[in-house]
């Protein structure tokens, strides 16, 4: 079979259990990052979807509700071993979307996969907490209850990932879902649907709209029948959906990106820094929330350091190959953004030490291929340094010791993940202790969360919540306070 073939020609809106077009029958291109290549037609949703989803979603809502944690969650197990029967397929999906390497696509699809086998398990340990009561005769107890119907908007960089993310704990707390997938890999979270659907989740418990986002998510946000709106992707987005979504007191989930530092010690282990320092940076394009975007080096190994990543860097090689250490970025609009975000800063008196630009030659310029590229030079509170560019781009700053590398680290609006090498315990945990983050690594990356830890950020780069972990039932589920009385006399 082609890989194409497992696209189709046109891919539709998944909703109440069955294929769907756009109400007024527009589309929208989906391209190849890696070729340019149109792959197919996508429905150009707007609100007649939205309301249709909604509206199936809150239909369906009360019959899952009603099943038990433990039956929801058997049916979420059956549908993650479905994905995993199928990895080889939602691999190549993933592939042709977004340009990544089969090798690359498929641990995503696995990381999907964990996700919703950590969460359906879930469902035999959906705990709640009894407790004492002042008053005579009476039990206090509390339950986990669903919100309703969930609107997930999720983002393009690790598509099947993102969907396992979000729609497994969902579900598995008794709520419906409206997933507004990105434009850009629609086929992905199609895919998905499809298999919810087949392994006996009911029709409506699942939904997916396609589309552009102001014209199908903001109506998605908006919609009075969603109880909660859960969000991944850019702080601009994130802040018009806590408007919109706050103003109606709906529940508001939003992970928005980070600008991550990763510190490298005068005692680091430099081998070991400079690779996790490339793959922080580099790996994925660079398309990671969690990517190591911010290099803060000692004086002390800077030069030593930056040779070696340079050296790094260089030896690269971009394509969709499963030799290849990265691919495109996911569109021509996110390209063009990096190129001028580098101009500004070569402007403003960076230094470009490798990249900046475009690939052109033969083999790369119909994609949207963006060179690894090192900066040095630029100051710490310049656009370069504090603008989450989304590609494989980072900057190199020298400091003297640690004081002036953690105060740089926390001199950031976000505050999502962090990284320090060093051989000195004392210093690792006084960095621990100090940096702003809600994920801190020592002598590790600034990426590679588990399904089963909470994952998030403070400040800027999200509003408290955790997503992943048994932390993901929180967003999820509200709780419900019970009080039990007897009658000693009735005994």
């Amino acid at each position: 079979m082609h890989a194409t073939s497992l696209i189709p020609p046109q891919v539709p809106n998944r909703i109440d259990g069955q294929d769907r077009p756009a109400q007024d029958g527009q589309t929208l291109p989906n391209l190849n990052p890696a070729t340019g290549a149109e792959l197919c037609t996508v429905a150009r949703s707007g609100e007649a979807d939205v309301r249709a989803a909604v509206e199936a979603a809150k239909r369906a809502q009360p019959a899952w509700a009603a099943l038990t944690p433990v039956a929801r969650g058997d049916l979420l197990r059956e549908a993650a071993l479905l994905m995993r029967e199928r990895s080889e397929a939602f691999a190549e999906i993933v592939s042709l979307e977004t340009g990544k390497s089969r090798r690359d696509a498929r641990g995503e699809t696995g990381a999907a996969v964990e996700m919703g086998l950590f969460v359906a398990g879930e469902g035999r340990r959906f705990y709640g907490k009894t407790t004492t009561s002042a008053v005579p005769h009476r039990t206090a107890l509390i339950v986990r209850q669903p919100l309703g119907v969930a609107g997930l908007i999720i983002a393009a960089n690790t598509p099947i990932a993102n969907v396992a993310w979000k729609a497994y704990p969902a579900l598995l707390c008794g709520n419906t879902a409206v997933m507004k997938a990105s434009e850009d890999t629609p086929a992905t979270a199609w895919a998905a649907a499809k298999v919810f659907d087949e392994v006996g989740i009911p029709p409506g418990v699942f939904n997916v709209v396609q589309g552009y986002g102001i014209e199908a998510g903001a109506p998605l946000v908006a919609h009075p029948d969603v109880d909660l709106v859960s969000f991944t992707g850019s702080c601009g987005v994130g802040r018009q959906i806590q408007t919109t979504a706050g103003a109606r007191l709906a529940k508001v989930c939003v992970e928005l990106g980070g600008k991550n530092p990763l510190i490298v010690c005068d005692d680091a282990n430099l081998d070991r820094a400079v690779t996790i320092a490339g793959l922080s940076a580099f790996s994925n394009a660079g398309q990671r929330c969690a990517s190591g975007s911010r290099l803060i080096v000692f004086d002390a190994v800077y030069d030593q350091f930056k040779a070696r990543l340079l050296e790094y860097t260089r030896n690269l090689t971009l394509g969709q190959g499963d030799d290849d250490d990265l691919g495109p970025v996911i569109n021509q609009r996110q390209l063009d953004n990096m190129v001028s975000a580098i101009d500004r800063a070569r402007a403003a008196g960076a230094t470009v030490l490798i990249g900046g630009g475009r690939m052109t030659d033969g083999a790369h310029r119909d994609g949207f291929y963006m060179t690894p590229t090192l900066l040095e030079g630029a100051a710490g509170d310049a656009e370069i340094s504090r603008a989450e560019l989304f590609g494989p781009i980072a900057c190199l700053y020298r400091v003297a010791d640690f004081e002036e590398a953690v105060c740089l680290a926390n001199d950031s609006p976000f505050g999502l993940t962090a990284a320090i090498h060093t051989a000195n315990i004392d210093r690792a945990m006084t960095f621990l202790g100090r940096i702003k983050s809600g994920v801190a690594s020592i002598n590790g990356g600034t990426y590679g969360s588990e399904p089963h830890m909470p994952f998030g950020g403070v400040r800027q780069s999200g509003t408290g919540w955790r997503e992943a972990g048994t932390e993901a039932l929180d967003v999820y589920s509200d709780w419900k306070t019970i009080y039990i009385h007897a009658d000693p006399d009735a005994v």
